[in-house]
């Protein structure tokens, strides 16, 4: 049987005498869009910064494709292609939509040497306009990225952290702050990247309503260890999960 895509064994973190993340353990296999979520201060983001190196974790290990990256820096989790979204955006204002897919590919693509003696875009322009035409953004391919809309930006960011091909994206809230319509856009296209690529999703989420719609399998956290596994209609039902949005 292949290893997972991710494998998340006895996470830990604490700050101070507050314990963020308990010992937390699971596995994401090829194809899944797992979603990550939990009441406010349930240890998401704490996890999410342990899993891409942000975090030092005080325990546990974490492993790509049956290799241990534990400590790992995001740009070399990203060579092993792990890609990540952002809560807050990451895309540049004052470049195109272009120049910015473009600029997030740049990083990734061939040696030093190809890349100071290559074409100007690393040759990265078909792969780029490629993404931009998925993502339904050909229109604004020359508009300054800081002119869109939030969520306009919030597919920019998304075709960026796509651009080196990874197996694996974790996506760090993507429904916030975008509105309806452009939400159903989003989860339109994530749905239809999976199914055409077989990229591996995590996904942080507030928005239930839009977690519930695009995850196949959804682990809830509460003060820092996991309450409850399953599938979205399982996760609905359970009295444990209710409780925990609630206030018990």
């Amino acid at each position: 049987m292949n290893a997972p895509v991710l494998s998340v064994r006895g996470i830990k973190k604490s700050f101070g005498g507050i314990t963020a993340v308990n010992g937390v353990s699971f596995d994401v296999h090829k194809g899944e869009i797992l979603g990550l979520i939990g009441p406010n201060g349930s240890g998401k983001s704490t996890l999410f910064n342990c899993i891409l190196g942000q975090l030092p974790p005080d325990g546990g290990d974490v492993a790509v494709n049956g290799k241990n990256v534990s400590g790992m820096r995001a740009s070399a989790l990203n060579k092993l292609g792990v890609g990540r979204t952002f809560q807050q955006l990451s895309v540049f204002p004052k470049m195109s939509v272009l120049d910015n897919v473009i600029l997030a590919g740049q990083e990734h693509h061939g040696s030093m040497l190809s890349r100071l003696f290559g074409p100007g875009d690393a040759g990265l322009t078909a792969e780029a306009e490629k993404l931009i035409a998925f993502f339904r953004l050909s229109h604004l391919r020359d508009t300054l990225a800081g002119s869109l809309s939030y969520g306009q930006q919030k597919l920019v960011d998304a075709a960026m952290a796509f651009m080196a091909g990874p197996s694996l994206v974790l996506l760090d809230e993507p429904a916030g702050g975008v509105n309806l319509t452009m939400l159903a856009g989003l989860k339109e296209r994530l749905t239809a990247y999976n199914a055409e690529h077989g990229t591996t999703f995590v996904v942080i989420e507030h928005n239930m309503e839009f977690v519930m719609s695009l995850c196949t399998r959804i682990i809830v956290l509460a003060e820092g260890s996991i309450i409850a596994e399953g599938t979205p209609e399982e996760i609905r039902a359970n009295q444990t999960v209710i409780d925990a949005y609630l206030g018990g």
